[in-house]
Order: structure tokens, then sequence, then C-alpha cells
């Protein structure tokens, strides 16, 4: 290595010990800071103008500019008054275990590569599984997303179920609830729109089981194949459980793929109070679960497990002669084969780092206190005047609106609920994002974060009141 290379290395040990206390700092006192900050129209512009310079520039002023233009105007997902989306519940064992894991640069696709890293990944693979209730056919691997684990699953799904000829019959059933991905997934592997059949959820905004039963006989009557159910653990919108069991009865009678989708839900799995409502789950097929969204860990972390390893070697196996020196053993089974990407990071070990530091009864009481959370802000809502539940908390997730009198049009609610969700937001106390359930604009809070307090809730609730007090003055 020469000296300028050395000497810029130096420069950037410097400035990375500096960060990391700031980094410490900034975690330590994140709830002083808005949760949506507000990004100044000149840094925009600043940045639409830069060029990408040829001769390069100082990496301290580099690292400054970063710093104050990019890394401080971004919502902060992980603020204890995050109540949208999915919030992150990213915590600094998981920021350090990226950290180690980037500085090594990992290529974690066999077991040549990294023994230690490799072995990890498989451990904690089992370990999903057996919380799953999988066999010890089952296996798995990291993914970086939902999404990704989705379209994986529903991949192996195609390939373990359907024929070549047998692919344009066939029938795949969601509910309005289930996550957008999986429509994506599911387009990309070659189905069409009309493929896929949406399912009216009940009152619980749960599959509507009766609905499914009657639209396979259907479709078997009209010649078609019913190949795949997709159901939730803990959907988006409302934290609802789709009826596993019952789902998965349906499956067996009628031999269709059941996949979960548990991306944050399936972490309930860790909590003796919650994991009762996941009942069934272990007759899926297969099955996503985010890390990155109930188990403290950064971007992206997550799994998709299947109830028989085979599935994913049938549809991603691949042993190209570039590869015959990397492979462990003849016929080995490494992680290229189990999923589409050969690149990959070493994602397993923050979550690795992360168990081992704190251990599986800390993550079921954060699980524990993101549902008591919700419970709590239902409770508030509901001893409150002009202010309707709409779903019941479940997982974490509550949803309600505004209604000062029963007589107002449903567009003018909407309008009323929005404009609330985007004043409390716009003031960077707390986020607050609004759905749609039932053709009703509502409110929607998601309290999983671990650092989110009762006071928080308390306190997001009353500006939420003096809000509705100030729009309904005018």
């Amino acid at each position: 290595m020469d000296t300028k290379t050395k000497e810029q290395n130096q420069q950037i040990g410097a400035l990375m010990n500096a960060f990391v206390q700031r980094t410490v700092d900034f975690y330590n006192e994140l709830d002083s800071y808005p949760v949506c900050p507000h990004t100044p129209q000149k840094i925009l512009e600043h940045i639409q103008t830069q060029e990408i310079p040829s001769k390069g520039r100082n990496i301290t002023d580099v690292y400054e500019e970063m710093l104050k233009e990019v890394y401080s105007h971004t919502i902060l997902a992980q603020h204890p008054r995050s109540f949208s989306c999915i919030p992150s519940t990213s915590s600094m064992l998981s920021w350090m275990g990226d950290v180690m894991s980037n500085a090594y640069n990992l290529h974690a696709s066999c077991q040549v590569n990294g023994p230690a890293p490799y072995l990890v990944e498989k451990k904690l693979i089992r370990w999903m599984c057996d919380l799953a209730g999988y066999p010890k056919e089952a296996g798995g691997v990291f993914v970086s997303g939902g999404s990704i684990a989705n379209l994986t699953a529903l991949t192996a799904a195609r390939d373990a179920r359907l024929t070549y000829e047998e692919r344009s019959k066939a029938v795949v059933y969601v509910s309005d609830q289930t996550h957008s991905s999986v429509a994506k997934g599911l387009l990309i592997i070659g189905f069409c729109k009309e493929q896929i059949h949406i399912l009216p959820s009940d009152s619980d905004f749960r599959m509507d089981t009766g609905a499914l039963k009657t639209a396979v006989e259907q479709d078997l009557k009209q010649g078609k194949k019913p190949f795949a159910v997709i159901a939730s653990a803990g959907t988006t919108n409302t934290g609802s459980v789709d009826p596993l069991k019952e789902i998965s009865e349906l499956c067996k009678t009628h031999e269709m793929w059941m996949h979960v989708d548990g991306a944050f839900g399936a972490s309930a799995l860790l909590s003796k109070k919650c994991k009762k409502d996941l009942e069934g789950i272990e007759n899926s097929d297969s099955l996503s679960w985010d890390a990155h969204k109930w188990l403290l860990q950064t971007y992206g972390c997550s799994m998709v497990l299947v109830r028989n390893q085979n599935t994913l070697i049938n549809s991603f196996s691949a042993h190209p002669e570039y590869l015959k020196d990397a492979e462990s053993s003849e016929g080995s089974i490494e992680f290229w084969d189990l999923g589409p990407e050969l690149t990959r990071p070493a994602r397993s070990l923050k979550l690795w780092l992360t168990l081992q530091t704190i251990g599986t009864e800390k993550l079921e009481a954060i699980i524990d206190h993101g549902c008591a959370m919700a419970e709590l802000a239902e409770k508030l809502v509901s001893e409150k005047r002009d202010w309707e539940i709409i779903s019941h908390a479940h997982f974490g997730v509550v949803n309600f609106r505004c209604v000062p009198d029963s007589n107002m049009p449903e567009s003018q609610l909407a309008i009323l609920n929005q404009e609330i969700a985007k004043t409390l937001t716009d003031s960077g106390f707390a986020q607050i994002y609004t759905t749609e359930l039932k053709g009703k604009k509502v409110l929607r809070m998601c309290t999983i974060n671990p650092e989110t307090t009762e006071k928080d809730i308390r306190d997001t609730i009353e500006r939420l009141e003096e809000i509705k007090e100030t729009r309904l003055a005018h």
C-alpha cells in the first residue's frame, strides 16, 4: 500500500473515531430530535448542482458535508415517537454488528468464504425454524427484506407446485390486507394480475376463510388451478393475523402452498403471551420474517424460511465451473443455492451479536411492551370525545379517527383526519400517517419501538386532541 493511501486511512480512522462518539450521543439523545426534520431547500439545491469531481476532494470536507447535508436530514424511523409504517427498532448493538461486518467486507455466499459466519447463519435459521415449529428438513436464508423474502418463497412455491404448462391456469389467493410486495413478487415471477384473487377481510381485518373456500371451489369448476394462499401474520395496516390454522387445513385439502408473510408479526413467536395468536404457522410451507422490524436490527436483515429446504434448492441451485473451488464438498449446498443472490453480505452476524448480548428474555419483554403501548393508546383514545376506534390494538398496531359529527360526510372526515395527522407530523414531535380501512381514512399508530414510553403515548394523544380542537374551532 502506498504512503498516500496509508495517510488517508489514518485520516479516515480519526474521523470514524469521532463519528462513533457522535453516534453514541445521537442515540442517547434521540428523543430530543424532531422525528421528521425539515430539509432546507438550499441544501437540496446544492446537492442537485453538485458534480462528480475528477480530482477528488479532502476527506474531512466530504465527511462534514455528508453529516450536515445528508445524514442530518432524514426521517428518524428509529425515534421513539415514530409511529408510522412499521417503525425501525434498530439498536446500537445491530449498528455495531453492521460496522464490524462491513469493515471485514464478508462475502457470505458459501462456507469456504467464512466457515464461522456460515455456521452463525445456519444456526440462526435453525433457531427460527424451531420457533416456527418447522421440521428438521426445514431451512432458509437471510435476504435484504420482506419483499425479497416473499419473492424467494413465491418462486419456490411456483416451482414446487406447478408444471410449466400449469402456470397460466394457476390462481393465488390474498386478502385486501395483504402487503403489496406479494402482488409485486407474483408479477415479477410471471403471473398476471388476473391470477391474483383478492379476498375480503372480516370485521377484524383477517382473511375471510369462507370467501376463500368459495373462491377455490369456483375456480376449480372453471378449470383453474388454485395453487397458493398468502396468509398474513401481522398485517401492516392493523397487525391482524389471518386464521392460519383454518387456512392451512384448506391448503392441505387442495394441495395448495401456504406462505405466511410474517414480516414483523412472526417475531411474536418469541412472546409467550402473543405466540398463541400464531397457531397454525407451523403448518405453512414458507415464512418471511424481518429482523429489522421487531428484533432491533438495522436495515436490511430479513429471513425466508421453508418447510423443506429442497424447495429452495430446486429453484435456486447453481454450480457453475468458476465456483467449483468454493464448494465445501462434492454436491454441497451453499447459500447461493438457497436464494437469488450470489454476492451477499453477512446479514446474520449483527442479529447474532444482538441475541448473544441481550438474550431472548429481553426480546420477549420488548415485544410485550410494544403490544402494551398500543393497548394504552387505544384506551386513551377511547376515553376522549369525538374519537372512534376502527381496529383494536393488536401486535402493537391500533387505528382510530376523529368523528366530531356522525352526520359529517366521509370525504370531509377524510380531510379532517389527514390534516390532523399532517399537523402532528409536521410539528416534529411525533410521526403518524393515515391509512384506509373499509373506506374510512384513519390515523394509524404502530408502537413497537422499545424506547417508546407511556409518556410518549400520552403526550402524543394529547397533542392529537389539541390539534383536533384547533381544527374544529376554525
